[in-house]
This record gives C-alpha cells, structure tokens and sequence, in this order.
C-alpha cells in the first residue's frame, strides 16, 4: 500500500477481531516507530508491548474504562524517553527518578514553572510529545498498510499505567495505541477543506 493510500485509508478502530496479531507485524511496526524522525536525532521514546490479558484489562481501567483497550489483542504504549536527553534534562529526570512528580508530563511541566525551572526543560517536555507523537503516526500508517487498525488513545491516567508495567520513572507513558485486526470499517470523518487549513 502506498503512504498517501494508508494515509487515506486510516481510521479509529475501536471494534478487533478476537485473534492475534502476528509477531512479526508488531515488530514491522515498531520498525516504522525506529525509523521516525526526531529533534536532534535524539529518539526520545519507549515502547512498552502489552498482549498480556490481564494487562490490557489493567489498562482498560486506567483508561477511565475504555473497553476496546482490552478488547485490542495488542496495546502498545509510548513513553517518553527522558534520559535521551542527557544533561539537558537533568532536573525532569531528578523529579522523575525521586517520586517528586508523578509520571505525567502534565504535572511535570506544572511542577518547573512552579519552581520557576522550566526554560530548557520545557522545551524538552515538548520536544518530547512532538518525537513520540511523529513515531506513533509512523506505527499507525505501518499498521494500515498491514491491514490492521488503531486507535490513538491519551485520556488515561499515566500514573496507573506505569505502575501496572512497572515503567521505569524516566519514561512517563504519552499514548497507548490499541492494536488488531479491525472488525469494523468506519466511514471518514469529515475533515476542513485545503483552503481552510491554509493560511
């Protein structure tokens, strides 16, 4: 399949057929995910495979009870990768690595400009989101291309789901990415025409 065809092609799947998804497809996918670009070529990000049953139920909770979370046979979680940034994130990897702050970059970035340490590490918090969010786009237009379907989900509580994978504190999780065959065919969603996106 062609990127403008996957690109087209692409919905929110939140219905999965009840079968697994090979190995090797998840692993094609990551491959999209290594190969995105990034600020500085640092690669900021994690991934976390969840295909465990009881996990992925887990996570459904954490997810303010999402249930196709569970239902996907496959939910990948993308982290950012603090300690990719070196020195240049060391306060954020401090708050991180003490507890000081939960795993959220949310609360991370209330947490600096309270104590008026932001600067640098603001930047870094948003180049972090802008990395892994280009990595996760990479493995949903691989995974259309591979006939499988996703979902982008970030209303979940990243606190819960770093301790139910026991994340280390330094990869605060960004997106889980419910992954599996799709048992449904969505209409496109309407979208603003080329003139109104253009300035």
């Amino acid at each position: 399949m062609e990127v403008l065809e996957a690109i087209r092609k692409r919905r929110s799947i939140r219905r999965f057929e009840d079968r697994p998804v090979p190995e090797e497809q998840v692993r094609e996918i990551l491959e999209a995910a290594r190969l995105a670009p990034s600020a500085s070529n640092l690669q900021t990000w994690k991934f976390k495979v969840v295909t465990d049953p009881r996990l992925r139920k887990l996570l459904r909770e954490a997810a303010f009870d999402q249930k196709f979370v569970e239902r996907a046979p496959v939910v990948i979680v993308a982290c950012a990768d603090f300690s990719a940034f070196g020195e240049r994130s060391k306060r954020t990897l401090e708050l991180l690595r003490s507890g000081a702050v939960r795993p959220s970059m949310e609360m991370i970035l209330r947490f600096l400009r309270r104590e008026g340490d932001a600067g640098m590490e603001e930047r870094n918090l948003i180049s972090a989101c802008i990395n892994v969010s280009i990595a996760v786009q990479n493995m949903v237009l691989a995974a259309t291309s591979l006939g499988l379907g996703t979902c982008w989900v970030r209303a979940f509580d990243p606190e819960k789901v770093a301790e139910i994978l026991s994340l280390p504190p330094e990869c605060p999780p960004l997106i889980l990415l419910p992954l599996g065959y799709p048992r449904e065919d969505p209409d496109p969603r309407s979208r603003k025409t080329l003139e109104e996106i253009l300035l």
